[in-house]
């Protein structure tokens, strides 16, 4: 079994070079390469090794209670006592205040070395964020610290029985009950809704404290202790991330407090969303990534046949091979430095209407090529590859759930081609393409052909008949112009061949 290695020189590859991490105001280029360094070794010596062991025991409900696997309660008292969990946390509420690009550094290492405990631990920054942006100063002064210090891990309660991406269809009821409130119903879904390994959990909760006929505009956000009248009543069979509890969820008179203004719970909570949108889309690269390693791996070792020359060949000789091996690379690259372009213009903050039409393109190709990955992976190790023995059934499982979750892709295509270009967000997107790629004459001309391709669903009335299309190709080009700029600047890598080799490859086709 070829061992969990965090792939440090490429995410640092991506940042500097790429997507040119160093526009960001508080980028520190030591400080970001001793920080993932750092987060590397733990997640190879105490994350990965507890990752089979998850898939094989999962999270068991025993009287109400979720029990973790074993090993999980320590990693997680390591993780919190290293102050991982309070990277973005202000300093003055115990936190590092590190850069949100080496956070996405640390959390894609985080999913390849242990997707279902990073599930379990990687709301945590969305949930200070929406506190910072919509909480109260007392609210910001009981929940950061404690959030920050690993003592309370958070959720994010959205979905219910039948309304799962029509929020509007949301029944769970928040009841003034005085100069507070109180929840009452069920939600479903719900990302380690109970654990044993943290002293507490904050529950984000968004209800209806308006009327039904109120839609959107009649929720609101909430947060509440998981002590205080919530009950677990059940954990999911899952074909995939076993060890993260996903849980049903009963409110039953939960004290709750009101998290920004009444009626505003949407947008507050669409704070925790877009961040665990872009973290949707690491996590498919840390599988297509983790896929490739050991693929290649195992294929450099594995006789197969033999060379035309007649000595023994290995299976990473063989024409095909080479082909799955490339493309499996290929995806974690070019994905990779998508989502570290979304997430530099995104703190750079000067094209938000840019950032907004990258993260459904990062979350749709990301989850994607994660699968893809795990799935040639599979492919590669052949019979093996279909056992258990090398995780790879375990990667594509796991990986399975990114295309679903956080928003179905379908419907992040279907917004792409829609609301996606009534702004200037697609404009800026062209700029964009033009300012990686610009110095391929075949890319150029792929662009000209989607900008026309714009222009026209722009004008068009069933433009989401087209959806699925544009935004894969609208991705495509994206992932492309990408590659260009790593081929670019590909003699800044360890491994400068290698880059250039992959770029060749998807650029060519």
């Amino acid at each position: 079994m070829t061992g969990f290695v965090a792939p440090i020189d490429d995410i640092l590859f991506a940042l500097r070079h790429v997507a040119d991490a160093a526009r960001v105001e508080d980028w520190d280029d030591a400080l970001a390469s001793d920080i993932l360094g750092h987060f590397g070794q733990f997640a190879e010596g105490v994350l990965a090794p507890l990752n089979s062991v998850g898939d094989t025991q999962g999270a068991r409900l025993v009287d109400g209670r979720v029990i973790m696997p074993d090993g999980f309660g320590d990693a997680y008292a390591q993780l919190a006592e290293g102050g991982w969990q309070g990277l973005r946390a202000p300093e003055n509420f115990g936190g590092m205040k590190v850069s949100a690009l080496v956070a996405a550094g640390v959390s894609e290492v985080f999913s390849g070395a242990n997707h279902s405990l990073q599930m379990v631990c990687g709301l945590v920054p969305g949930a200070i964020e929406t506190l910072l942006h919509f909480g109260t100063q007392a609210q910001q002064d009981e929940w950061i610290p404690r959030l920050a210090s690993g003592e309370v891990l958070s959720t994010m309660c959205l979905t219910e029985a039948g309304a799962g991406s029509d929020l509007s269809a949301i029944r769970c009821k928040a009841v003034r009950d005085g100069a507070d409130w109180r929840l009452e119903g069920e939600k479903i879904f719900i990302s380690g809704g109970d654990q044993d390994m943290s002293k507490g959990i904050l529950h984000l909760v968004l209800a209806r404290s308006g009327t039904a006929e109120d839609g959107l505009k009649g929720l609101s956000l909430f947060l509440c202790r998981g002590d205080d009248g919530v009950q677990v009543t059940r954990i999911e069979e899952k074909l995939g991330l076993h060890a993260s509890p996903t849980c049903q969820l009963a409110f039953q008179g939960t004290h709750a407090e009101l998290v920004g203004a009444e009626g505003d719970g949407l947008r507050a909570m669409f704070t925790v969303m877009n961040h665990a949108r872009l973290d949707v889309a690491l996590q498919g690269v840390a599988h297509a990534a983790r896929a490739a390693q050991i693929a290649r791996g195992y294929a450099q070792e594995r006789v197969q046949g033999r060379r035309k020359d007649g000595a023994p060949a290995k299976l990473s000789d063989h024409v095909d091979v080479q082909r799955m091996l490339a493309e499996q690379d290929a995806l974690a690259v070019g994905a990779r430095a998508m989502c570290h372009v979304a997430f530099v213009e995104l703190e750079c903050g000067t094209r938000p209407d840019l950032v907004a039409f990258l993260t459904p393109l990062c979350k749709v190709f990301g989850s994607e090529a994660g699968i893809k990955a795990a799935d040639l992976g599979i492919q590669i190790l052949g019979g093996y590859g279909y056992l258990n023995e090398y995780q790879m059934g375990q990667i594509w499982r796991d990986a399975r759930i990114t295309s679903i979750y956080e928003g179905a892709n379908g419907i992040h295509e279907r917004s792409i081609a829609t609301r996606g270009l009534k702004g200037p967000g697609a404009d800026q997107f062209a700029e964009l393409i033009r300012e990686l790629g610009g110095g391929s004459d075949k890319l150029m001309g792929a662009l000209a052909d989607w900008e026309a391709w714009r222009d026209r669903l722009r004008t068009s009335d069933a433009a989401e008949y087209e959806a699925h299309d544009f935004a894969q190709a609208t991705a495509r080009l994206f992932f492309r112009a990408c590659l260009a700029k790593c081929a670019a600047v590909a003699d800044r890598h360890p491994e400068p061949a290698r880059i250039k080799a992959l770029a060749e490859r998807v650029l060519s086709s």
